[in-house]
């Protein structure tokens, strides 16, 4: 007796359903998709008891006519692509010809469509994925799709549903992507005969960011210019032709971030994704703009050509391959951090306007008191008063030093030093708390970084040459990345097939348990790629470092030397942060002081 056999066709769609159709939110996701790929330009959510009961996506896309609609139920019957090549250039959101068979597999479906110019539509029936009725109705241009009972027969499958409220939660998300996405597209979601919101088509994207999210969240971002990288891009001739990435979007100010990446947004082509690789640029350009653990905030929009992009990975389409991550990866970070360190006029005023204690603004240095110069400095591009005597844990008035002249606007004036470790100043904007000794992190910080950006880091040779012993894998690696590690300070030369020789070393490198130090610099080197600059394998051990030998609490600095920090503090190219990520600043506003006092409501 033969044990294989064919599974009956309910069951495989079953089966094949499972894959698609996870929660109600998996519903809306492809019915969502399918009516923006019709060219809709209004679309309608309406979830009922968190999808359980209802879920029916209303949009005035292109329709379809009766063959078409009765087609359409037919698993991988589809208008995107008509051949095996067509996977490789996706320029629609959906394109497998799955989710209305898997969806009407699992409910009770009702598909009612009507194509642009016919007189009348069409309404289809089903009920576990088997036809009920097939009508002619009256209905307007579009398609409306209604899933009722998800699961009904599958009850195993409907026991793993949650709550109503966390399957909103979700059903909520997808749209808010979808939202995101497609800023121009006009969206309406409604839960249980309440609308969620109501958004009408934006002209900027900001505009939709704003509707979802508040005002105050954008008052956290920053936009990221329109960022272009090409790449080569082998076409079918064998030949290669330079293709275009784009990145735009907007990003969380220095400091603004959350522990998890709920609020982290990347889509790619307009299509919402997850990618490893994309994360990891990220937090690789924002580096000492965030705290250990911290993930920034983001609205990112990769573009690229599609035939640069696999969207065939899993059956959510969420995950992506690229063809060259690294071209990728590289173009988010230079975007990123153009956005973060914006190259312009410098040197650069301190900001008069930064995030309250929501999102805080952190000022970083690395140098002891001693480094600090004790001389008056020429110029400083601040309007700002100091002052000249002591400042002790107390607030104390004392007559000013002259004016700074300067071009640009406003006036910064140390008031004193309370807790012998934070300054308090005052900006046109309200009160102003610097940690001294995050800020002196970040002004020597970047000195030693400018040191190493010139390819001549300091080194210092050892008294005696280390032997460095590797596998074979990792002994391969290091040999064809010498050059970048002479560029860092790390003298370093072949003493056999797998051995190395170090005789120099840069001053804030550890000496104990070398073999290690080395194994960490390997294992950076390839996550982050073979052509990364050689100061970033060793920011951690300057940021290390510096934290050692910047001013401390309790130690009492003059007026002129908080005059020099908060000079120095301004020349830095990202002054919000120190450099474990730690904010710097924080700035109470006259409209929260006057809140405080009862002077307005």
């Amino acid at each position: 007796m033969n044990r294989i056999r064919l599974l009956p066709e309910q069951v495989a769609n079953q089966i094949a359903a499972g894959e698609v159709v996870e929660r109600p939110a998996s519903v809306v996701k492809e019915l969502v998709e399918n009516s923006l790929d019709a060219g809709a330009q209004h679309i309608t959510v309406v979830v009922k008891n968190g999808g359980r009961s209802v879920v029916q996506v209303t949009d005035d896309g292109c329709g379809m006519s009766r063959d078409d609609a009765l087609l359409a139920l037919e698993r991988h019957a589809t208008s995107k692509i008509t051949r095996a090549e067509d996977l490789y250039n996706i320029h629609s959101l959906g394109f497998r010809g799955e989710a209305i068979p898997s969806i009407a597999a699992v409910s009770r479906f009702t598909l009612t469509t009507r194509e642009r110019g016919a007189l009348g539509g069409t309404a289809v029936e089903m009920a576990g994925g088997r036809i009920v009725s097939v009508n002619d109705v009256g209905t307007a241009e579009g398609t409306i799709i209604e899933a009722r009972n998800l699961f009904f027969n599958l009850p195993a499958r409907r026991k793993f549903l949650r709550s109503e409220q966390t399957e909103m939660a979700h059903t909520e998300h997808i749209v808010t992507l979808c939202a995101l996405a497609h800023a121009q597209v006009a969206f309406r979601l409604v839960a249980d005969q309440r609308d969620v919101f109501h958004l009408a088509p934006a002209t900027h994207l900001l505009d939709r960011v704003r509707e979802l999210f508040g005002g105050q969240f954008c008052e956290q971002l920053v936009s990221i210019g329109d960022c272009r990288s090409d790449i080569p891009v082998a076409i079918r001739s064998g030949q290669e032709c330079p293709s275009h990435i784009r990145v735009h979007g907007y990003i969380g100010k220095p400091g603004v971030s959350r522990a998890d990446r709920s609020r982290q947004h990347v889509f790619v082509n307009g299509r919402p994704v997850e990618s490893r690789g994309v994360n990891y640029a990220l937090l690789e350009a924002y580096h000492t703009a965030l705290m250990k653990g911290q993930f920034p905030i983001t609205c990112l929009f990769i573009e690229l050509d599609p035939a640069l992009v696999d969207v065939n990975v899993h059956p959510t389409k969420r995950e992506v391959r690229f063809r060259d991550e690294y071209a990728v990866r590289q173009c988010v970070i230079d975007a990123v951090r153009q956005a973060l360190e914006p190259k312009g006029s410098t040197p650069r005023p301190l900001p008069t306007t930064m995030p309250g204690p929501a999102g805080t603004v952190a000022f970083t240095s690395t140098s002891p008191s001693s480094a600090l110069p004790r001389t008056e400095p020429q110029s400083v591009p601040l309007r700002a008063e100091y002052i000249d005597a002591d400042l002790h844990d107390v607030l104390t008035p004392s007559v000013a030093s002259p004016e700074i002249q300067t071009k640009e606007e406003g006036r910064w004036r140390i008031i004193g030093v309370i807790n012998q470790l934070y300054v308090v100043a005052e900006s046109p904007e309200g009160m102003v708390l610097i940690d001294q000794h995050a800020a002196h992190e970040r002004v020597l910080f970047e000195r030693m970084l400018k040191q190493l950006a010139t390819d001549t880091a300091p080194s210092q040779k050892l008294l005696l040459p280390m032997t460095l012993e590797l596998d074979a894998r990792d002994a391969v690696f290091l040999r064809g990345n010498l050059a970048m590690l002479h560029k860092l300070g790390i003298g370093l030369s072949e003493f056999g097939d797998k051995t190395f020789l170090v005789d120099a070393l840069p001053p804030f490198f550890p000496l104990s348990n070398l073999p290690q130090v080395f194994r960490d610099i390997l294992d950076e080197l390839r996550q982050t790629g073979e052509q990364i600059h050689a100061r970033r394998l060793s920011e951690d051990k300057i940021a290390t470092t510096v934290c050692r030998h910047a001013v401390k609490a309790r130690d009492l600095l003059k007026g002129e030397e908080l005059r020099a920090l908060l000079e120095q503090l301004h020349h830095c190219d990202l002054p919000y942060t120190c450099p474990h990520g730690r904010p710097t600043m924080i700035q109470i506003s006259y409209a929260e002081l006057e809140k405080k006092f009862g002077r307005t409501v």
